[in-house]
């Protein structure tokens, strides 16, 4: 099919991941308009962005960003309507029903999603079905029930729908634990509680893409590297790995909820059992889905093959041994770690390395992107501490 003159609308334009989309669809001969927050936003600042909108678009505002998806689907102005990040798949998927009316909506159906967005349901669907991950309390309903679970401390915290490592804590003893929540009945149904899996070896994703007739279509692999902020935060730095054993699981799980479109897992390896193990799904593409296009795959074709009922294309081969750098968080990576001169690959090497933000036939969103996350960094912080 040509995709001459389909008129995407690409939300969250100030993700990082919205770039490679956005160029892709640029090149496939689509009219790309972005939904931007700020003059800031990478997408604003990009020369393959045709139209540029300003308007709300942020997690602090969402009945006001669903107005404003509504109010621009409506105008009729749209053929495709593509998300970025969890906020906005979330939006897209909770009134597809509705917005389908006006555009075909690149997100799943709302009960599908659920289950990726949602850490316990996900873990649920991986230990009824052997698909290795963390043990995970799947029913606890008050913190007596953690008090009286079979958990071994250390353990693991963090909140059932969420990203970025934002509310992420170990638990170190039962003093801390009650420290946090107090022993009482307080409900705990917004967190997840689950193994400590020690932070001595390599973390992985996998890019996923899923046809409608369950078919695996993308399946590629990378390393984490590093990440920022140290403790666990998003990736620095990504390298493209051959791991059969990571894309078998993540394509089990996916086709198990039913999954359609791209999604991004993450996984940590255990040394106690040198198993990697999925920790959760990231119900949209990756934020280094960059990393996928310069290895050869295509997601934003993929996209509107699946949207418009067309055979999606297939990528079963990808470059080993390619890297993904986000140069500002790397650098804030190697102030903060104390291993910045031990790093394997070391910091100072740009062997096969692509920016994700900087390109030479697209400069600007570089320093778009490095102004506003200067002027937003302890905000963000804040949220990790």
């Amino acid at each position: 099919m040509n995709y001459n003159g389909v008129r995407v609308l690409v939300l969250e334009g100030y993700t990082r991941q919205s770039l490679p989309l956005i160029k892709a669809f640029f090149e496939l001969g689509c009219e790309v308009t972005a939904l931007c927050s700020s003059k800031l936003d990478v997408a604003y600042a990009s020369r393959y962005t045709q139209h540029k909108y300003r308007g709300v678009c942020n997690r602090e505002d969402a009945r006001g960003t669903e107005k404003q998806i509504r109010e621009m689907l409506e105008s009729g102005k749209f053929d495709v309507v593509v998300p970025t990040a969890d906020f906005s798949a979330s939006l897209l998927s909770k009134n597809k029903i509705e917005f389908s009316k006006y555009a075909k909506v690149i997100s799943n159906d709302w009960n599908i999603y659920e289950i990726a967005a949602d850490k316990i349901r996900t873990m649920k669907v991986c230990m009824e079905n052997d698909i290795p991950c963390p043990y995970t309390l799947l029913n606890a309903q008050i913190i007596d029930d953690v008090l009286n679970s079979q958990l071994k401390y250390p353990i693991i915290m963090k909140p059932r729908v969420g990203y970025g490592a934002i509310g992420f804590k170990k638990i170190d003893t039962i003093d801390d634990l009650i420290n946090v929540f107090g022993k009482n009945d307080k409900p705990i149904e917004h967190y997840v509680f689950q193994e400590y899996i020690p932070q001595t070896d390599i973390q992985y994703e996998c890019a996923m893409f899923i046809d409608d007739s369950n078919e695996v279509k993308t399946s590629l692999v990378f390393s984490k590297n590093r990440w920022f902020p140290v403790k666990g935060g998003s990736s620095t730095l990504n390298i493209t790995v051959d791991r059969l054993d990571i894309v078998e699981s993540c394509s089990k799980l996916l086709q198990k909820i039913n999954w359609r479109g791209a999604a991004d897992i993450d996984l940590i390896q255990d040394p106690r059992d040198n198993t990697a193990k999925i920790m959760e799904i990231n119900p949209r593409v990756s934020g280094s889905v960059k990393i996928t296009f310069v290895v050869g795959t295509n997601q934003a074709k993929q996209m509107l093959e699946l949207a418009y009922g067309q055979k999606v294309s297939k990528y079963e081969n990808y470059e080993i041994g390619r890297r993904l750098r986000c140069s500002q968080t790397d650098l804030l990576w190697f102030i903060k770690s104390p291993n910045r001169f031990k790093a394997k690959p070391s910091w100072f090497s740009n062997y096969k390395t692509s920016d994700q933000t900087l390109s030479w036939s697209d400069p600007l969103p570089w320093f778009a992107f490095s102004i506003q996350k200067f002027f937003t960094f302890k905000k963000e912080m804040r949220k990790r501490s």
